[in-house]
């Protein structure tokens, strides 16, 4: 899978939402520094993992979870942070950060918490371009999930710097911050009898 950049038909401006909304509808397309990424879907082993970190998050930290709640945890939002139109894999606010659930198209408070799932296309922008905007913005919280590699990196965001907290493999105990309450083990997010080249891809 390959990620797009493409000059609008304006190329010699910067790209806009209008950009987004003209991208074809099965391209996740974002606004990065002033140009248009634009992306297949992500490849079944991604959806995987970021499915399934999602829902054990949302289980006790959403609104209607058993456990400390106080958490909106969501899906690929779009977010219009700045200039930049950011769709990260999961992100989620806390309480006193966004009271209330937006109805609208986009959000544009920035997060708390960030989870990016890596892919071969994917990598660079995540690891790079994106974090960049996610420290200006001051998101707390940053995760990356490597399905490929079976590990995830855990950063804090500290004078405006990342700082790395832990990283993880195969089938260690997650309990990170901000979500250090509760603990599940890594490989919850590796499809059963996967091996390396399984939608590697995407």
């Amino acid at each position: 899978m390959n990620v797009q950049r493409r000059p609008t038909d304006r190329s010699h401006c910067k790209a806009t939402y209008q950009d987004v909304l003209d991208s074809p509808p099965h391209m996740v397309a974002e606004v990065l520094a002033g140009t248009l990424h634009a992306r297949p879907r992500p490849a079944m082993r991604h959806v995987w993992a970021s499915s399934r970190l999602g829902g054990r998050l949302d289980g006790p930290f959403g609104p209607d979870g058993s456990g400390p709640g106080g958490w909106w945890i969501v899906d690929e939002p779009e977010l219009h942070l700045g200039d930049d139109i950011v769709v990260p894999d999961l992100a989620g606010w806390g309480r006193e950060t966004m009271p209330e659930y937006p109805d609208a198209a986009y959000c544009m408070i920035a997060p708390d918490w960030v989870c990016e799932v890596l892919s071969p296309s994917t990598r660079r922008i995540d690891l790079n371009e994106k974090r960049t905007i996610y420290a200006r913005e001051r998101v707390s919280h940053l995760w990356f999930v490597d399905p490929d590699a079976r590990t995830l990196e855990s950063f804090a965001l500290r004078d405006g710097q990342w700082v790395l907290l832990a990283t993880l493999a195969d089938d260690a105990s997650v309990a990170l911050p901000p979500f250090d309450s509760i603990s599940f083990p890594l490989d919850a997010l590796w499809p059963a009898g996967a091996t390396a080249d399984d939608g590697a891809a995407g």
